[in-house]
Protein backbone atom coordinates (compact mmCIF):
# COMPACT_ATOMS: atom_id res chain seq x y z
CA UNK A 1 0.00 0.00 0.00
CA UNK A 2 1.71 3.55 -1.18
CA UNK A 3 2.12 6.17 1.32
CA UNK A 4 2.81 9.52 0.31
CA UNK A 5 5.79 9.64 2.73
CA UNK A 6 8.41 7.16 3.10
CA UNK A 7 8.41 7.76 6.69
CA UNK A 8 4.82 6.08 7.10
CA UNK A 9 4.74 2.49 5.97
CA UNK A 10 1.04 1.35 5.33
CA UNK A 11 0.03 -2.17 4.64
CA UNK A 12 -2.88 -4.36 5.25
CA UNK A 13 -2.47 -8.11 7.09
CA UNK A 14 -5.59 -10.29 7.05
CA UNK A 15 -7.94 -8.10 7.96
CA UNK A 16 -5.50 -5.54 9.90
CA UNK A 17 -4.46 -3.00 8.60
CA UNK A 18 -1.35 -1.22 9.89
CA UNK A 19 0.05 2.10 9.98
CA UNK A 20 3.97 2.15 11.11
CA UNK A 21 5.81 5.54 12.13
CA UNK A 22 9.33 5.01 10.13
CA UNK A 23 11.69 7.34 11.51
CA UNK A 24 13.93 5.78 13.56
CA UNK A 25 16.90 7.62 13.15
CA UNK A 26 14.82 9.87 15.33
CA UNK A 27 13.39 7.46 17.92
CA UNK A 28 9.93 7.98 15.33
CA UNK A 29 9.52 11.99 15.47
CA UNK A 30 6.45 12.66 13.81
CA UNK A 31 6.54 15.56 11.25
CA UNK A 32 4.13 17.00 9.16
CA UNK A 33 4.79 15.05 5.65
CA UNK A 34 4.09 12.26 8.40
CA UNK A 35 0.88 13.56 9.60
CA UNK A 36 -0.22 14.00 6.32
CA UNK A 37 0.64 10.95 5.48
CA UNK A 38 -0.92 9.48 7.93
CA UNK A 39 -4.51 11.24 7.67
CA UNK A 40 -4.56 9.94 4.03
CA UNK A 41 -3.78 6.27 4.96
CA UNK A 42 -6.53 6.51 7.66
CA UNK A 43 -8.96 7.82 5.13
CA UNK A 44 -8.07 4.89 3.25
CA UNK A 45 -8.51 2.29 5.63
CA UNK A 46 -11.74 3.94 6.93
CA UNK A 47 -13.51 2.85 3.10
CA UNK A 48 -11.86 -0.38 3.00
CA UNK A 49 -14.15 -3.09 3.53
CA UNK A 50 -11.56 -5.42 3.61
CA UNK A 51 -9.89 -3.80 7.18
CA UNK A 52 -11.76 -4.67 10.30
CA UNK A 53 -9.22 -2.96 12.65
CA UNK A 54 -5.98 -0.67 12.14
CA UNK A 55 -2.75 -1.07 14.44
CA UNK A 56 0.24 1.70 14.37
CA UNK A 57 3.19 1.11 15.38
CA UNK A 58 7.08 2.29 15.85
CA UNK A 59 9.40 0.85 13.64
CA UNK A 60 12.79 -0.06 14.81
CA UNK A 61 11.34 -1.43 18.15
CA UNK A 62 12.94 1.53 19.89
CA UNK A 63 9.99 3.96 20.03
CA UNK A 64 6.16 4.51 19.47
CA UNK A 65 6.73 8.06 18.66
CA UNK A 66 9.09 10.18 20.85
CA UNK A 67 7.14 13.46 20.03
CA UNK A 68 7.00 16.06 17.39
CA UNK A 69 10.40 16.43 15.00
CA UNK A 70 10.97 19.93 16.45
CA UNK A 71 14.27 20.35 13.95
CA UNK A 72 11.44 22.17 11.77
CA UNK A 73 10.96 24.44 13.58
CA UNK A 74 14.86 25.35 15.05
CA UNK A 75 15.04 28.48 12.38
CA UNK A 76 11.19 30.15 13.43
CA UNK A 77 11.06 33.35 14.56
CA UNK A 78 8.26 33.72 17.35
CA UNK A 79 4.78 33.30 15.98
CA UNK A 80 5.76 31.49 12.53
CA UNK A 81 3.07 30.78 10.14
CA UNK A 82 4.98 27.58 10.03
CA UNK A 83 4.22 26.58 13.51
CA UNK A 84 0.93 27.38 13.09
CA UNK A 85 0.17 24.87 10.33
CA UNK A 86 2.24 22.25 12.02
CA UNK A 87 -0.10 22.44 15.11
CA UNK A 88 -3.70 22.19 12.80
CA UNK A 89 -1.85 19.40 10.89
CA UNK A 90 -1.63 17.65 13.79
CA UNK A 91 -4.94 18.58 15.61
CA UNK A 92 -6.37 17.07 12.04
CA UNK A 93 -4.36 13.97 12.29
CA UNK A 94 -5.71 13.49 16.35
CA UNK A 95 -9.62 14.43 14.87
CA UNK A 96 -9.11 11.80 12.07
CA UNK A 97 -8.03 9.08 14.88
CA UNK A 98 -11.15 10.42 16.84
CA UNK A 99 -13.83 10.04 14.15
CA UNK A 100 -11.95 6.72 12.50
CA UNK A 101 -15.05 3.89 12.33
CA UNK A 102 -13.52 0.65 12.69
CA UNK A 103 -11.18 -0.12 16.26
CA UNK A 104 -7.89 1.67 16.50
CA UNK A 105 -4.86 -0.22 18.71
CA UNK A 106 -1.74 1.47 19.54
CA UNK A 107 1.52 -1.19 19.71
CA UNK A 108 3.99 0.64 22.12
CA UNK A 109 7.72 -0.36 22.56
CA UNK A 110 10.09 2.06 24.19
CA UNK A 111 9.35 5.46 24.26
CA UNK A 112 5.94 7.44 23.98
CA UNK A 113 6.34 11.14 24.41
CA UNK A 114 5.22 14.34 23.91
CA UNK A 115 3.02 13.95 20.83
CA UNK A 116 3.33 9.96 20.81
CA UNK A 117 1.06 10.18 23.91
CA UNK A 118 -1.56 12.50 21.91
CA UNK A 119 -1.46 9.80 19.15
CA UNK A 120 -2.04 6.75 21.93
CA UNK A 121 -4.32 8.53 23.61
CA UNK A 122 -6.69 9.14 21.14
CA UNK A 123 -6.96 5.13 19.89
CA UNK A 124 -9.09 2.09 21.82
CA UNK A 125 -6.69 0.10 23.13
CA UNK A 126 -3.03 0.66 24.33
CA UNK A 127 -0.76 -2.37 24.87
CA UNK A 128 2.97 -1.57 25.79
CA UNK A 129 6.26 -3.44 26.12
CA UNK A 130 7.51 -3.47 30.00
CA UNK A 131 10.69 -1.79 28.72
CA UNK A 132 7.97 1.55 27.61
CA UNK A 133 8.49 5.09 28.93
CA UNK A 134 5.63 7.85 28.73
CA UNK A 135 5.89 11.49 29.36
CA UNK A 136 4.66 15.08 28.18
CA UNK A 137 7.55 17.35 28.53
CA UNK A 138 5.75 20.50 27.21
CA UNK A 139 6.48 22.21 30.19
CA UNK A 140 10.38 21.87 29.63
CA UNK A 141 10.04 23.33 26.10
CA UNK A 142 8.08 26.04 26.83
CA UNK A 143 5.15 25.18 24.89
CA UNK A 144 1.16 23.88 26.40
CA UNK A 145 -0.22 21.00 25.35
CA UNK A 146 -3.20 21.00 23.22
CA UNK A 147 -6.93 21.11 25.02
CA UNK A 148 -8.04 17.84 23.32
CA UNK A 149 -4.84 16.25 24.19
CA UNK A 150 -5.52 17.45 28.29
CA UNK A 151 -8.81 16.08 28.29
CA UNK A 152 -7.65 12.77 26.64
CA UNK A 153 -5.41 12.56 29.30
CA UNK A 154 -7.96 13.76 31.92
CA UNK A 155 -10.23 11.22 31.14
CA UNK A 156 -7.66 7.97 30.92
CA UNK A 157 -5.48 9.34 34.58
CA UNK A 158 -7.90 11.82 35.96
CA UNK A 159 -7.05 15.15 37.10
CA UNK A 160 -4.77 14.86 39.32
CA UNK A 161 -2.12 12.54 37.80
CA UNK A 162 -2.98 15.05 34.82
CA UNK A 163 -1.23 18.22 36.41
CA UNK A 164 1.59 15.33 37.90
CA UNK A 165 2.06 14.15 34.03
CA UNK A 166 2.14 18.30 32.84
CA UNK A 167 3.08 20.18 35.38
CA UNK A 168 6.84 17.78 36.31
CA UNK A 169 7.81 16.54 32.91
CA UNK A 170 9.07 13.41 34.24
CA UNK A 171 9.08 10.43 32.92
CA UNK A 172 7.61 6.88 33.93
CA UNK A 173 7.57 3.61 32.76
CA UNK A 174 5.14 1.21 31.68
CA UNK A 175 3.68 0.01 35.34
CA UNK A 176 3.37 2.98 36.15
CA UNK A 177 1.03 3.78 32.85
CA UNK A 178 -0.83 0.62 33.65
CA UNK A 179 -1.49 1.23 36.64
CA UNK A 180 -2.94 4.68 36.30
CA UNK A 181 -5.16 3.30 33.36
CA UNK A 182 -2.65 5.16 30.26
CA UNK A 183 -2.18 1.82 28.99
CA UNK A 184 -4.73 -1.55 28.97
CA UNK A 185 -1.73 -4.28 28.76
CA UNK A 186 1.81 -4.63 29.47
CA UNK A 187 3.86 -7.21 27.95
CA UNK A 188 7.45 -8.48 27.83
CA UNK A 189 9.50 -8.02 24.21
CA UNK A 190 9.27 -12.22 23.72
CA UNK A 191 5.74 -12.22 24.17
CA UNK A 192 4.62 -8.72 22.45
CA UNK A 193 4.06 -10.28 18.88
CA UNK A 194 2.11 -12.84 20.19
CA UNK A 195 -0.49 -11.02 22.09
CA UNK A 196 -0.52 -8.66 19.21
CA UNK A 197 -1.51 -11.41 17.19
CA UNK A 198 -4.03 -12.70 19.26
CA UNK A 199 -5.59 -8.75 20.11
CA UNK A 200 -5.59 -8.55 15.96
CA UNK A 201 -7.74 -12.25 15.71
CA UNK A 202 -10.12 -11.57 18.47
CA UNK A 203 -11.12 -8.28 16.22
CA UNK A 204 -10.92 -9.20 12.29
CA UNK A 205 -13.39 -11.94 13.50
CA UNK A 206 -15.73 -10.09 15.53
CA UNK A 207 -18.78 -7.90 14.14
CA UNK A 208 -18.25 -4.46 12.60
CA UNK A 209 -20.94 -3.00 13.10
CA UNK A 210 -21.04 -3.64 16.82
CA UNK A 211 -17.29 -1.98 17.18
CA UNK A 212 -18.28 0.83 15.33
CA UNK A 213 -21.44 1.19 17.49
CA UNK A 214 -18.91 0.83 20.49
CA UNK A 215 -16.56 3.57 19.47
CA UNK A 216 -19.84 6.35 18.72
CA UNK A 217 -21.66 5.41 21.77
CA UNK A 218 -18.43 5.46 24.34
CA UNK A 219 -17.38 9.14 22.14
CA UNK A 220 -21.14 10.86 22.81
CA UNK A 221 -20.87 9.51 26.56
CA UNK A 222 -17.81 11.48 27.26
CA UNK A 223 -18.67 14.40 25.57
CA UNK A 224 -20.17 16.83 28.35
CA UNK A 225 -24.00 15.88 28.70
CA UNK A 226 -25.01 19.00 26.77
CA UNK A 227 -23.19 18.12 23.28
CA UNK A 228 -24.36 14.01 23.57
CA UNK A 229 -26.43 13.01 20.69
CA UNK A 230 -28.30 10.28 21.94
CA UNK A 231 -29.80 9.96 18.89
CA UNK A 232 -26.96 8.81 16.88
CA UNK A 233 -26.19 6.43 19.78
CA UNK A 234 -29.61 4.86 19.55
CA UNK A 235 -29.23 4.60 15.79
CA UNK A 236 -25.87 2.99 15.87
CA UNK A 237 -27.39 0.41 18.06
CA UNK A 238 -30.46 0.22 16.26
CA UNK A 239 -28.50 -1.12 12.80
CA UNK A 240 -26.71 -3.60 14.91
CA UNK A 241 -30.24 -5.35 15.34
CA UNK A 242 -31.28 -5.07 11.81
CA UNK A 243 -28.27 -6.38 10.28
CA UNK A 244 -27.29 -9.90 8.67
CA UNK A 245 -24.43 -9.87 10.78
CA UNK A 246 -27.09 -9.97 13.93
CA UNK A 247 -28.96 -12.94 12.54
CA UNK A 248 -25.50 -14.57 11.02
CA UNK A 249 -24.41 -14.05 15.00
CA UNK A 250 -27.63 -16.17 16.46
CA UNK A 251 -27.13 -18.75 13.73
CA UNK A 252 -23.53 -19.52 14.27
CA UNK A 253 -24.45 -19.67 18.13
CA UNK A 254 -27.45 -22.27 17.65
CA UNK A 255 -24.88 -24.42 15.38
CA UNK A 256 -22.43 -23.90 18.17
CA UNK A 257 -19.69 -22.55 15.53
CA UNK A 258 -17.78 -19.58 15.02
CA UNK A 259 -19.81 -16.32 13.14
CA UNK A 260 -18.23 -14.81 9.96
CA UNK A 261 -19.60 -11.27 9.73
CA UNK A 262 -19.50 -9.09 6.69
CA UNK A 263 -19.70 -5.84 8.03
CA UNK A 264 -23.93 -5.67 7.17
Amino acid sequence: MQSSSPRIIAKIENGIGWLIFNNPEKHNAISHDMRIASIEIMESFASNGDVRAVMMRGAGGKAFISGADISQFESAEKGDSNRWHETQTGEKFRQALEDFPKPLIAVIEGYCLGGGMMVAMSVDIRIASADSQFGIPAARLGIAYPVDGVRNLVNLAGPAKAREILLTGKRFDAQEALRIGLVNQVYDRTDMNGEVEALASSLRENAPLSMRATRIVIKELLKDESARSLETCEEVIRLCYTSEDFAEGRKAFAEKRRPVFKGV
